[in-house]
C-alpha cells in the first residue's frame, strides 16, 4: 500500500479547560494589578482563598523534584471535591491529592509513576475502575506547549507530535494545516489553569521568585494560571531579588500569595537544599497499596496534622530535616569534588 498516512481530524476527548485567551485578558484586567502589594499570607489561608471545588489545577515542576507539598495537603484537609488537575510532571503531589479524594479528572502526560522506586502506587488505578477517575491524554513536550500558548496569549500552538498516536486520539487536540507550507500540524489548546502551585527557593513579599536549577514549564505555568500560590524556602527583603534579577523566574504580578514554608517539598526533594525522604516516600507506595492503607496514611500525615510544620515534625523534624540536608550537601560534592573544599595549603 501506498500514499500518505491518513490522521484523524481530531481527538476524541473534550478539552476540559476551554477558555479562550481574550477572555484572559479581560479576567486578568479585572482581577490582577501590578502594584507592589504584601502578599504574604498562611497556606491555610491561601488554599481557603484561591482554591474551589471543581478548579483546575496547575502543579510546578516535576513529580518528586521542587513540587509544592504543603499547600496540596491543605487542600486535602480543607475537603476540596472535584478537582481537574493538569498531569504535566505530576507523581507524587498528584498521588496526595488522589489520595485525599480531591480529584475527579486528570490530563495525562507523566503521570501515576514513581520513577525509579521499586514499589507502584495502586491509587489511580483503584479510583479508575471504580469509575471515579477520567483521563485524557497528553504528552510532556505538547503539555508544555499548552500553557507556552496561553502564556502567549495564543488560542493554540502548533507542534510536530503527537500526529498518528494513540495519544493524539485519547486528547483534545486537532489537525491544522500550515497556511505557507501546506503541512499538517497538531493544534493543542491553550492551557489557563484556575490555580497553579508553585514551590521555589526564595521570594520576596511581593511575589519575584527565584528559582535554582532547571524550572521546567514554571515560566509558562505561571503566565498561564489565573490564580497562583507561591510556597517558597524562604522569604526574601527585595534587595536581595534585585541584585540577581536574571534569576527571577516568576514576577511579582503573576503571584496571589506567597507561603514561606521551609521544607515545603518534603518528602521530595529541593534541589541544592535537601535530599528526598526515600523511607518515608516507601512508607506511603507500602500504604497505597490498598484503600485501607492509603487512608490510614491520609489520616495519620495529613488529617491528622494541623498545618505543614506539625506533619514535619511528625517525620522527624528539624534533626530529620538536617540529615536530608548534609545527603543533599555529599551529591554535591559527588558531583564536584572542589565543592565542599576548604581553604588552605
Amino acid at each position: 500500500m501506498t500514499g500518505e498516512m491518513v490522521f484523524p481530524s481530531e481527538g476524541i476527548e473534550k478539552n476540559v479547560c476551554p477558555t479562550t485567551p481574550d477572555e484572559m485578558r479581560e479576567w486578568f484586567a479585572k482581577n490582577k494589578t501590578v502594584r507592589l502589594v504584601d502578599k504574604r499570607m498562611s497556606v491555610k489561608d491561601a488554599v481557603s482563598k484561591f482554591v474551589k471545588d471543581g478548579d483546575y489545577l496547575g502543579l510546578g515542576c516535576f513529580g518528586h523534584i521542587r513540587v509544592g507539598m504543603a499547600p496540596l495537603y491543605e487542600i486535602v484537609r480543607q475537603g476540596r471535591r472535584d478537582l481537574r488537575v493538569a498531569g504535566h510532571t505530576a507523581v507524587h503531589d498528584l498521588d496526595i491529592l488522589l489520595a485525599g479524594g480531591c480529584v475527579s479528572h486528570v490530563d495525562v502526560a507523566y503521570s501515576f509513576g514513581h520513577e525509579l522506586r521499586p514499589i507502584r502506587t495502586k491509587v489511580a488505578s483503584r479510583l479508575i475502575k471504580a469509575g471515579k477517575l477520567k483521563t485524557t491524554e497528553c504528552s510532556n513536550a505538547s503539555f508544555s506547549y499548552r500553557y507556552k500558548a496561553a502564556a502567549n496569549g495564543i488560542s493554540f500552538m502548533p507542534i510536530r507530535m503527537t500526529l498518528g498516536t494513540d495519544t493524539f486520539l485519547h486528547s483534545p487536540f486537532k489537525v491544522v494545516i500550515c497556511p505557507f507550507t501546506g503541512k499538517k500540524y497538531c493544534a493543542v489548546p491553550a492551557l489557563y489553569p484556575d490555580v497553579a502551585i508553585i514551590h521555589v527557593h526564595k521570594a520576596d513579599m511581593y511575589g519575584n521568585c527565584q528559582i535554582e536549577g532547571i524550572t521546567v514549564a514554571d515560566w509558562d505555568l505561571a503566565r498561564a494560571a489565573k490564580r497562583l500560590i507561591i510556597s517558597t524556602e524562604e522569604i526574601v527583603d527585595e534587595k536581595v531579588i534585585r541584585k540577581m534579577p536574571h534569576l527571577t523566574t516568576i514576577p511579582y504580578y503573576t503571584v496571589d500569595a506567597v507561603c514561606e514554608v521551609r521544607y515545603g517539598s518534603h518528602p521530595c526533594e529541593m534541589p541544592y537544599r535537601y535530599w528526598f525522604d526515600e523511607p518515608h516516600i516507601k512508607e506511603y507506595l507500602e500504604a497505597a497499596q490498598t484503600e485501607q492503607g492509603t487512608e490510614a496514611y491520609v489520616k495519620k500525615y495529613v488529617l491528622g496534622t494541623k498545618d505543614f510544620s506539625d506533619y514535619l515534625h511528625m517525620v522527624g523534624g528539624e534533626k530529620r530535616m538536617r540529615e536530608l540536608e548534609d545527603i543533599e550537601d555529599l551529591k554535591k560534592v559527588a558531583e564536584n569534588p572542589w565543592a565542599g573544599a576548604k581553604g588552605g595549603d
